[in-house]
Order: structure tokens, then C-alpha cells, then sequence
């Protein structure tokens, strides 16, 4: 088996990467694969909230890739969703001795026992955000419709020049008619600021709300549409055709 390890990213916080990292990871697993989720926002780790996993985690990445325990032993594997798999990020202080070399060779076990990876990045550019995106075989940025999420987003795609042609998409998340009006912009606008291709557009849904609390497969089965947005996503990301939702 040789997975895939796909870094979701942003330039700002706020812009539904935990839901979309949850989401997109889930439907792939609905979909047979065997997917792992890897929380990368130190100490601010949320990542296990939608999963349901906040009891399960005992073990983080800086304890694989010091050697303190095996990539089988510190992932949790989810209650409601077979094939689904999370490894979550250290709390408190980070180690400084984990670098983004170190990341590479744990990435390189994990495409070794999965077939996606989804690497959930903190806002910004910083060791998080390396760690999750220097050694990922594809990258998906995050952002609103709004004109300073753009801009970081597209700040965001310049850092991630190393990243092959073709496998660096775009998702607009919270979308709605009301907001493209407001900030007098539209999608074509948005895809040509940020400067890397369309994969979908999420609609500004309240049922996101309920990812948290409820957990992912609840809102998957919602049948809401940003549930249809992200099972499309999804689609896409394996390779499918899949339709963009329309925004009203």
C-alpha cells in the first residue's frame, strides 16, 4: 500500500479546517479506506472533538517519531466509523526536538499502513504548518469568502510551492449569496486571488455546529448541505466527478 498524506491548511483561523479534515476523512472511510487523521495544531488540538476520540488519546506524534511507541499503539481508532483512525497532536509545550524531517519519516510509515492521510494544520505559516504540509503529497487550503481570509489563503499557496502541479486545490467554506454580495466578490474572483484550483465550495450551514457535539457520522447521515458539500469534496479527492453545489 502506498497512501496518500494531504495537508489542510490556511493562512488565518476560523476557517473550518478541523470540520473539513473531519468530514472529508470520514466520507473517505464511509467510502472502505483506511484513513488517518493527524492533529498538528500543538496544544490547541481539537481534532479528536468531532472524531469522539477525546477519551481515547493517549499517545501523540512526538512520541512516534522520538521512538517512545509504535504508530499502531498511538493511533485511536474511531467508535462509529470503521477505517478511521486519529493521531493526535502533543499538548502543552512542543517538544523542540520534532521537525518536519522527523514528520517526513513518520509520513512515511503512515503511507505505508493507510490509504489517506489528512494532515490538520494550525492557522499560519509557522512549525505547525510545516510539519503538516513539508512533506504532504497534496495540499488543500482553506478559506472564507471574505477579502483578508483570500488574501492569507494565497499567502498560504506561495508557501506551498513545493507542492506538485495539480495536487494544490482551493475549498471555499461558509459560502453564501449574502456573503459573496456583501464583500463584492465571487467565486471566479476568489479562485483567481488565491491562485490554486476549485475543489468545492461548503455552504454556510449551522449543521456544522453540531459535528462537536453530535459527531461526524450524525452530521454526514444529516443529509444538511454541507454535508452534500463535503461528501463531494470527498468524491473528488479519490478521484470521482462530483457536482459543485450551487450558492443562493
Amino acid at each position: 500500500m502506498t497512501g496518500e498524506c494531504i495537508a489542510v491548511v490556511s493562512g488565518k483561523g476560523g476557517t473550518g479546517k478541523t470540520s473539513f479534515t473531519s468530514a472529508a476523512a470520514a466520507s473517505i472511510a464511509m467510502d472502505g479506506k483506511k484513513v488517518l487523521c493527524i492533529d498538528c495544531d500543538i496544544a490547541l488540538r481539537n481534532l479528536d472533538l468531532p472524531l469522539g476520540l477525546t477519551d481515547s488519546v493517549l499517545m501523540d506524534f512526538s512520541d512516534v517519531c522520538r521512538g517512545t511507541c509504535s504508530l499502531s499503539d498511538a493511533v485511536a481508532e474511531s467508535h462509529e466509523i470503521s477505517g478511521l483512525y486519529l493521531l493526535t497532536a502533543p499538548s502543552g509545550q512542543f517538544p523542540v526536538d520534532i521537525t518536519p524531517d522527523d514528520m517526513g519519516r513518520l509520513l512515511d510509515a503512515v503511507r505505508e499502513e493507510y490509504d489517506y492521510c489528512f494532515l490538520d494544520a494550525p492557522a499560519g505559516l509557522e512549525l505547525g504548518f510545516q510539519l503538516a504540509a513539508t512533506h504532504a503529497d497534496r495540499a488543500v487550503v482553506l478559506s472564507t469568502a471574505d477579502f483578508l481570509s483570500l488574501r492569507n489563503a494565497q499567502r498560504a499557496v506561495m508557501a506551498l510551492s513545493h507542492i506538485p502541479d495539480g495536487q494544490l486545490h482551493l475549498v471555499v467554506n461558509r459560502v453564501s449569496g449574502k456573503v459573496i454580495k456583501y464583500t463584492n466578490t465571487n467565486i471566479d474572483d476568489a479562485i483567481d486571488a488565491v491562485g490554486a484550483p476549485l475543489l468545492g465550495l461548503v455552504p454556510d450551514d449551522p449543521s456544522v455546529l453540531s459535528m462537536s457535539p453530535r459527531g461526524v457520522k450524525s452530521f454526514l447521515a444529516s443529509g444538511s448541505k454541507a454535508a452534500k458539500a463535503y461528501h463531494n469534496i470527498a468524491n473528488r479527492l479519490q478521484g470521482r466527478r462530483a457536482p459543485l453545489l450551487r450558492i443562493h
